[in-house]
């Protein structure tokens, strides 16, 4: 969540950036923060005035006993009394205050950086480059909902009878798919120096808060109510969490964090042709990576994440673009999102397969996560994530853009962890 300071210091600029991600009421929601802050902190101040003023008195009475002046004591005891009284009113004002403010915070996105460009929609998304050639594909090609059927490599009716729609089940070389794309992430990014990690995939209501998936986006988690668990829309909520309430040496920066898990999202509402197939499901198999940085490294470090998704795209031999997201696209967290985007060649039009994003301050102020460098002093750090990456479009495209009217070449990099080269 932002901090409150960062509203009061620069609140142009805050109102600014929330009115370009078309966030309404933006300065009543502003001022309404600050109020409640002012609020706060005058509530304090006079707590803590009348509780200086409560113990002079007590220490008045303590005097006075010991000279034997009880009747004089027992007169101004009434007034601590008194002040008892206030200090607790103020107390419960102060605490409903922050209460307040904290609420009301949680309903504030993130303020995007100054390059994202302002739109509504993904139709206002910024084209930053696109690399690799599309596909020629002969007469009869097929969509991946086709080939995977006449392959027999997934099967949704499967997925269906067993669960329901959104749960495919990944049967012969469609499971040694999987398996060989989740292990060629996972080993390049520990080539590229990340550590690997295997997180829980249910997570406490705190993580969630923490990283920012509650309270906006309740609605789109499976939720356990039993156990009040959820289960992970992205390993980005468990990996992130390792480090809440954590204060980290600056010596240490920057953490980098890979894991595999399955993710699981309810995408209500999700209908029509272009969510058929593996284009979108309730669950699926994604490769996270995670970083911890320094604030002035941060920028750096969005851009070389987002050079390392686009190597493994390239070692995919897919054609893809990296597109800025605009201020009504962005996730409700980021301060700025790069989309990479695969082409599909069978279904004519561009996949995303990776979101690399900075949040800033924003989840490690709700994360409590911090550093301290040589000065002693603590701050907060600034937390980034990416996918590296979804399996689901990332199938489809190889599926569609490789395949040949005797069956479907697979990528050359992969061919060592298939056994196979074709299906």
């Amino acid at each position: 969540m932002l901090l409150v300071n960062q509203i009061r210091e620069n609140f142009a600029r805050v109102l600014a950036g929330l009115q370009k991600r078309n966030f309404p009421n933006a300065e009543a929601v502003l001022n309404q923060a600050v109020s409640l802050d002012e609020l706060r902190k005058s509530t304090q101040t006079e707590r803590d005035q009348i509780q200086a003023e409560s113990n002079a008195i007590s220490k008045e009475i303590g005097i006075l006993m010991r000279e034997g002046k009880a009747e004089e004591a027992v007169k101004i005891r009434e007034k601590t009394a008194e002040l008892k009284v206030q200090i607790k009113d103020l107390e419960d004002q102060y605490s409903s205050a922050e209460e307040e403010l904290r609420l009301l915070l949680y309903t504030i996105p993130n303020v995007p950086h100054t390059s994202v460009p302002a739109g509504k929609s993904a139709e206002d998304n910024e084209i930053v480059l696109e690399s690799g050639i599309i596909p020629t594909l002969f007469e009869g090609k097929l969509p991946h909902w086709e080939l995977i059927k006449k392959y027999d490599i997934i099967d949704f009716d499967l997925g269906v009878k067993i669960t329901g729609a959104g749960f495919p089940v990944y049967k012969g070389k469609g499971a040694r798919l999987q398996r060989a794309l989740i292990n060629f992430f996972l080993d390049e990014a520990l080539a590229a120096g990340y550590m690997e990690v295997q997180p829980p995939i249910l997570v406490n209501e705190e993580s969630g808060y923490g990283t920012g998936q509650l309270p906006d986006k309740e609605g789109q988690m499976y939720f356990a109510a039993a156990d009040n668990l959820y289960l992970i829309p992205t390993a980005e909520v468990p990996i992130t969490n390792l480090y809440r309430d954590v204060i980290v040496a600056e010596q240490d920066l920057p953490i980098k964090n890979v894991a595999y898990t399955p993710c699981f999202r309810r995408e209500a509402g999700s209908w029509g042709a272009h969510v058929r197939g593996l284009n979108r499901l309730h669950q699926f198999d994604k490769v996270e990576i995670v970083q911890i940085t320094h604030p002035d490294q941060s920028y750096q470090t969005l851009e070389s994440m987002s050079d390392y998704v686009q190597g493994l795209l390239k070692k995919l031999e897919l054609p893809y673009r990296v597109l800025r997201l605009c201020g009504g696209d962005m996730g409700f967290t980021s301060a700025l999102t790069y989309d990479m985007e695969v082409y599909s060649a069978a279904q004519e039009r561009w996949l995303e397969v990776s979101s690399v994003s900075n949040f800033e301050t924003y989840q490690s102020n709700r994360l409590k996560l911090r550093f301290k460098g040589e000065d002693k002093k603590t701050q907060l750090a600034h937390s980034l994530n990416g996918s590296a990456l979804a399996l689901p479009r990332i199938v489809a495209s190889i599926l569609e853009n490789n395949q040949t009217p005797d069956g479907i070449l697979m990528p050359k990099v992969l061919h060592s962890y298939l056994g196979f080269d074709k299906i």
